[in-house]
């Protein structure tokens, strides 16, 4: 506990030193007594509340939660202060938290991630040889002929469902099931073992349509009918 300064102590001194010599000097006069409803107010405010004695003109109480109640010089009743030093009761530990600036923490990690993909693209590029198909013409179509690989896990739904089902009802489910994923499962954790439900679902899209075009790049061939690739060949191209 911080000691009270002593210029304080001195000040308290003198005046309880006063009051004590005005008591014995003019007695217990009426107006030095304390009035009740100052005392009921006293009571009523309960632990916290300490006076300094008076010899002469204090009314006895009882106790309320241990501290006496009285009167200080002139009637009126004090609170006890303490003088603390700033800063001893703040808190000083830091809650640990999983969070990161964004920049340049996680800015420029994804800076080094883009020019890692820029340069894996340019040496696969200039390895590999990528050159434009023919013009298309309108008096011939391709056999087979495919949508781009995006789009072939939806063509690969059409040759199983009507269009209707396969077009519409299937993949708007899809998109209703994601969108209604996050006010089902509304666990506010990031790390992935917190979020089963989530992760299980998205996977579960992921591979569906994965498995699709896979299926329609390299198991479809001419008229797209079902082939093998290691048998047939593989009817695909970028």
């Amino acid at each position: 506990m911080t000691e009270i300064p002593e210029h304080l102590l001195k000040r308290a001194q003198a005046a309880r030193e006063k009051a004590v010599g005005g008591d014995a000097a003019g007695g217990d006069a009426g107006g030095d007594r304390i009035p009740d409803q100052l005392l009921d107010r006293t009571k009523a405010a309960g632990s916290g509340v300490a006076v300094a004695e008076k010899p002469t003109s204090v009314v006895a109480a009882a106790s309320v939660g241990g501290l006496p109640i009285g009167a200080g010089p002139g009637g009126h009743t004090q609170r006890l202060l303490t003088v603390v030093k700033s800063g001893s009761i703040q808190e000083v530990k830091a809650a640990p938290v999983d969070k990161v600036h964004t920049w340049p923490h996680l800015l420029a990690i994804e800076f080094v991630a883009a020019l890692a993909c820029t340069a894996l693209l340019f040496i696969f590029s200039w390895f590999v040889n990528a050159p434009l198909l023919q013009a298309a013409n309108v008096n011939q179509t391709p056999n087979p002929s495919k949508a781009p690989w995006y789009f072939l896990g939806l063509q690969e739904l059409l040759t199983m469902f009507h269009p209707m089902i396969a077009g519409v009802t299937l993949p708007g489910m899809g998109l209703i099931a994601l969108i209604l994923a996050p006010y089902v499962d509304k666990n506010p954790s990031n790390k992935p073992e917190d979020r089963k439900f989530i992760t299980s679902l998205m996977t579960v899209h992921l591979m569906f349509w994965a498995v699709l075009v896979m299926i329609g790049s390299f198991f479809r061939g001419p008229g797209f009918n079902f082939v093998f690739p290691w048998r047939d060949g593989i009817f695909f191209e970028l």
